[in-house]
C-alpha cells in the first residue's frame, strides 16, 4: 500500500539538530525547501524511490514534494534547514523575493533529481558548513539582528549550490565538446530573453555558421535547439506552477510564451497531463 505524508514547516524558517540511531519516520513528502548537513554518521538517504550515501560533511538540497527518508547504519547528527518559498516575503527591503525565485527556479530546475552532493570544492563546502552554524547560533540567539544575519546566510548557501549545480551540467555538457557547456550555460542564463536565444544571434556569439549551428546543437544535445529551449522553459514552468502564487498568465508572459493558452497547450503536449492536473499531482512515498 502506498501512503503519502506531507510535513509542513510550522513558520516560515527552523532549522534544528537531531541525533539519531535509526530513522523512525515513515517515508514522508514536504512543502519546504531542506538544506541537510551531515556532520557526523553515514547510511543512505532515500529521495524519490533511489537511494544514494550519505556520510559526514555531507550537505544536501531537498527541494519541497520530494519523497525521502534514511536508512542510517552508524549515528548520525544531522543539521536541517527549513524554510518555505514565502521566507524571503517577509525580509522587505532585504531581498528581492522575485529576483530570489528567478534564482532557485534556475536551481531547481538544472537539479538532478537523484540528487547528491553535489558541491564542487572543499573551500566552499566548508563555507558553507560555516553559514549553516552562523545561522544556527542566530536562530538561537534571535534578536533584532538576527533574521537579516539569517536571510544573508541562506541566500549565500543557495548562491553557492547554484554555482555547484551550473559547473556540473557545464563540464558534463563540455565532456562531449568543449563549447557545449557554455552554450548551455548561456542559454539557460537567458532562458527568457527571445532575442538573446534567436540562432543568429547564438551561433554569432559562439563562432559557429549560422547554416550550421543547428545541426551542430542537435548533435550534441540529442534533439534541435527549439526543443531543448522548450524543455528548458517547462522545467521552470514546474518550479512556478509548484512554490509560487503566480498566475498562468504570469508565467507565460515571464518565459516568453505567447499567451496562457500556448503555455497550457505546451505544458500537455511535454507532460500528458494539465498544468491543473500536475498541480495537484505528485510522487507517492511508498510505506
Amino acid at each position: 500500500m502506498n501512503t503519502m505524508i506531507t510535513e509542513s514547516a510550522s513558520n516560515m524558517f527552523e532549522i534544528h539538530i537531531e541525533e539519531l540511531a535509526h530513522w523512525q519516520k515513515r517515508p514522508h513528502k514536504h512543502n519546504f525547501f531542506e538544506i541537510v548537513y551531515v556532520e557526523q554518521g553515514r547510511g543512505h538517504q532515500c529521495i524519490n524511490q533511489h537511494e544514494f550515501e550519505y556520510q559526514e560533511g555531507n550537505v544536501f538540497l531537498l527541494p519541497p514534494l520530494d519523497c525521502h527518508s534514511f536508512r542510517i547504519e552508524a549515528p548520525s547528527r544531522f543539521y536541517f534547514i527549513r524554510f518555505t518559498d514565502h521566507y524571503f516575503l517577509k525580509h522587505d527591503g532585504l531581498t528581492d523575493y522575485h529576483a530570489w525565485f528567478d534564482r532557485i527556479s534556475y536551481i531547481l530546475a538544472n537539479y538532478n533529481k537523484v540528487p547528491g552532493d553535489i558541491i564542487a570544492s572543499e573551500r566552499e563546502r566548508q563555507y558553507i558548513i560555516q553559514n549553516i552554524k552562523t545561522i544556527h547560533r542566530e536562530y538561537l540567539a534571535a534578536d533584532h539582528f538576527s533574521d537579516s544575519i539569517i536571510t544573508g546566510a541562506v541566500a549565500a548557501i543557495l548562491n553557492i549550490l547554484a554555482r555547484s549545480i551550473e559547473k556540473q551540467y557545464v563540464q558534463q555538457a563540455n565532456e562531449i565538446d568543449n563549447r557545449f557547456g557554455e552554450i548551455l550555460r548561456y542559454i539557460n542564463t537567458n532562458i527568457s530573453d527571445h532575442e538573446r536565444l534567436r540562432l543568429p544571434e547564438l551561433a554569432a556569439k559562439f563562432g559557429i555558421a549560422k547554416t550550421y549551428f543547428s545541426e551542430y546543437f542537435s548533435k550534441q544535445a540529442g534533439l534541435s535547439l527549439r526543443d531543448y529551449i522548450l524543455q528548458s522553459k517547462l522545467r521552470i514552468v514546474e518550479t512556478k506552477v509548484k512554490h509560487t502564487d503566480l498566475t498562468l498568465k504570469e508565467i507565460a508572459y515571464q518565459l516568453n510564451f505567447t499567451d496562457s493558452s500556448h503555455l497550457a497547450r505546451s505544458f500537455k503536449k511535454a507532460y500528458g497531463m494539465t498544468i491543473k492536473e500536475f498541480r495537484s499531482g505528485g510522487q507517492i512515498c511508498g510505506g
